[in-house]
């Protein structure tokens, strides 16, 4: 078991030496030290949203089914193999015998269902250890039943395509029933789960460690410990990785990733997956009620200045909310809004929009795939104000900005910047462009969009077993609600993430994940 005391001693002592000698000498052998975003929010995968928070979660738990390295490819974890029924309302789990959580209690079939019960009943005694905003991925669960100890059985209200791909994300990552039933609301900052690592300490503001879980069911990691650091600001990221203070940077700012790949003392692991990014805007009130004003602002942004000059390249210009990396439900004839500022202009005309209109802008200091936030922020800014639109940015710390955007824009912001990373197409527009996903109704739909249509063919999208139907159906939405423009569409991102030489078998997940159980350094 990793020795905290002796942990913690050396990140001191790797602190002291950071200004001198090669990046690869100046971490603690065997200890892995991650670069992160930011603070996590929580250490309970089933309270959080956040990418920055996922990747921790995704080391210290496990969940039934998980996602083959590498790939979006669904494979067995805790549970060996299961079944579905013709109607696709039934899904029976045969579970891993001989697995334990960290504190030493058993993982079984009453343990799946106490995870999946509290996040979706509110009679559950443990309910209130939330809230859930994500348990919204597993509505259509009607019942978990203990079938024996180790079989579990999900019956369905409806056939859900995407229940597998959300069982593998992180909110189905599966917790201790004994430790959220000793630690209550302060589980987030106790964790036990059965991942590859073990929680050993969470000191806020400086570091997260866990250590090997040395009866790890798919074998004991390699690395003796993983410590994750929180560095919201990216140039000092970049600092401490060139000093050696980190092994792993996340999220490498664009102009960085070129210094990097010249320097034999980096890696640098660069996977397309699934991403968005955008900026909503507040259809429930303001200018942006207006179709025509969201078209305008679509126009007056140059994307692919964005994309080529603050991105560096590594990213492309969106076209709306299906991402790309999913080919068989991006629709291809649906273009991006050409950078054109005379059609911006004669919108804002047609729509009564005197020059000097003000525009409240949400921008976080960075999180969750939010690429060069602030600079992205003034840039779109600068392309606004050329159209007649006074936009004021206001910026805000990354759990912060997610606080004040999370229960929506009504009353308090025109725009705010926003990324998704997901493992089913399913998931964005669910969670985010449907009247049932309004905020109040604990969903992320911060713009308040609404279209039945669109409601119609999302429902529909979920219970088509079909791919090739389903595909057609998101291609649909996507040309629909690029055309209603609830959001500023800017870039889908090409994920990238730095490591030291000596990091081996470091894989960018699609998912935007840090899975850490199979990475070696030397």
């Amino acid at each position: 078991m990793f020795n905290l005391k002796k942990g913690v001693a050396l990140l001191a002592v790797a602190s002291a030496l950071a200004l001198a000698g090669p990046a690869n000498a100046q971490t603690p052998p065997n200890v892995l030290i991650v670069g992160q975003i930011a603070e996590p929010a929580s250490l309970d995968p089933h309270v959080s949203t956040a990418a920055n928070d996922f990747r921790i979660h995704v080391n210290l738990y496990d969940g039934l089914v998980r996602n083959k390295s590498g790939t979006l490819e669904i494979e067995p974890a805790l549970a060996t193999d299961w079944t579905v029924s013709d109607d696709g309302l039934t899904y029976t789990f045969n579970l891993r015998e001989g697995v334990s959580f960290h504190d030493g209690s058993p993982f079984n079939a009453e343990a799946v269902k106490f995870n999946f019960d509290r996040m979706l009943d509110e009679e559950h005694p443990y309910y209130d250890t939330g809230p859930f905003p994500l348990s919204f991925n597993f509505s259509s669960i009607e019942e978990v039943t203990v079938v024996d100890d180790m079989t579990v059985e999900f019956t369905l209200s409806q056939p859900f395509a995407p229940f597998l791909s959300n069982l593998a994300s992180p909110t189905g990552l599966i917790v201790s029933p004994t430790a959220v039933e000793e630690y209550g609301e302060d589980y987030g900052r106790n964790p036990s789960g059965t991942g590859a690592f073990k929680f050993e300490e969470w000191e806020s503001n400086q570091r997260v460690v866990a250590s090997r879980n040395e009866d790890y069911w798919d074998g004991a990691p390699s690395l003796e410990a993983v410590v994750f650091r929180p560095i919201t600001d990216a140039n000092t990221r970049v600092a401490e990785m060139l000093s050696g203070g980190i092994d792993v940077l996340v999220e490498t700012p664009p102009d960085n990733v070129a210094t990097f790949e010249q320097d034999a003392n980096f890696v640098v692991h660069e996977a397309v997956g699934p991403h968005v990014w955008y900026a909503m805007l507040n259809m429930n009130d303001g200018p942006f009620t207006d179709q025509r004003v969201r078209q305008a602002v679509n126009y007056a942004v140059n994307k692919e200045s964005l994309v080529n000059d603050v991105l560096q390249g590594t990213a492309a210009v969106a076209a709306g909310p299906i991402p790309p990396a999913f080919n068989w439900a991006y629709n291809e004839d649906v273009d991006p809004y050409p950078y054109d500022p005379d059609m911006a202009r004669q919108l804002l005309e047609e729509a009564g929009i005197e020059d000097g209109t003000e525009l409240t802008f949400f921008v976080t200091e960075g999180g969750s795939g939010m690429l060069d936030p602030v600079p992205m922020g003034t840039a779109i800014q600068a392309d606004l104000a050329a159209v007649g639109l006074d936009v004021n940015i206001e910026t805000y710390e990354w759990n912060t900005f997610l606080s004040e955007v999370n229960p929506g824009l009504e009353g308090k912001a025109d725009m705010a910047e926003m990324a998704w990373m997901t493992t089913d197409p399913d998931t964005l527009p669910a969670l985010t462009l449907t009247s049932g996903a309004f905020p109040d109704e604990g969903g992320f739909n911060s713009s308040y969009y609404s279209n039945e249509e669109v409601d119609e063919l999302v429902q529909q999208a979920r219970e088509a077993t079909d791919r090739e139907e389903r595909g057609e159906l998101y291609k649909q939405i996507q040309q629909i609600v690029h055309d209603d423009a609830p959001w500023l569409f800017v870039a889908n991102w090409q994920q990238n993430a730095v490591t030291t030489d000596n990091v081996q078998n470091f894989v960018v997940q699609p998912d935007f994940n840090l899975v850490l159980r199979e990475v070696e350094k030397n």
